[in-house]
């Protein structure tokens, strides 16, 4: 693996009326304070974040995913980036407050 952690954060753009959308919301802003946080610390080697599209959770956004771990965060806003990047990213203990249910599909 070429990174030790890799985020992914959502920031797709669907047609207005469409469903919720994460990149509507902050998606960006969640990209550019994630790859902040990583330049802030000198990680830029061993950990990446950047853009992705869809994950099919949208009810759940904004998303994002950190790997290898697989952990899924979902609702994460602007001020959620510091406690998941120090707990999560650093520390490798997931953010429980944040992380996704997988084993549930959101009520519609």
């Amino acid at each position: 693996m070429i990174y030790e952690k890799h985020i992914f954060i959502c920031t797709n753009q669907r047609k207005e009326g469409a469903r919720q959308c994460c990149g509507e919301v902050h998606g960006m802003s969640l990209v550019d304070a994630f790859k902040k946080k990583i330049k802030e610390h000198g990680l830029q080697d061993t950990i990446r974040a950047q853009k992705t599209g869809c994950f099919d959770i949208c009810e759940y956004g904004p998303n994002i995913v950190v790997y290898p771990e697989g952990v899924f965060y979902g609702n994460v806003q602007p001020e959620d980036v510091e406690e998941i990047f120090n707990e999560h990213i650093l520390n490798n203990r997931p953010v429980v407050r944040l992380a996704l249910p997988f084993n549930k599909k959101p009520e519609k």
